[in-house]
């Protein structure tokens, strides 16, 4: 299923309302302006709200990325999507993609 790509400016938050940020960006390719990100740079997470151990498992610290577009690559590497699926470390749970461009899409 086709999905808009992912940029460096995209808006995208662990679970717990953590700030995520591509660590790796892709400049080969850019998208309104804006460098795409490939599926295996690391995220670096900020803000995470989950507490630490004892209490939870939190805070999340950094993610990666499971899941990209098939069929569009950078430099042999595949490129996130809208749709894409990462885990977040330590806690397991899930990024969330609230934001990106909507001129670009790939499958």
């Amino acid at each position: 299923m086709p999905g808009f790509l992912i940029h460096v400016g995209a808006t995208v938050l662990c679970s717990h309302a953590g700030q995520a940020q591509a660590s790796v960006p892709n400049p080969r390719v850019t998208v309104s302006g804006q460098p795409t990100v490939t599926m295996p740079g690391t995220w670096l997470i900020a803000g995470c709200v989950l507490p630490p151990p004892i209490a939870a498992n939190g805070p999340c610290v950094t993610a990666q990325f499971v899941s990209a577009a098939t069929r569009v690559t950078s430099n042999g590497q595949p490129l996130l999507c809208f749709d894409s699926q990462a885990i977040c470390a330590p806690t397991g749970t899930p990024l969330l993609i609230v934001a990106s461009q909507m001129r670009v899409t790939a499958m």
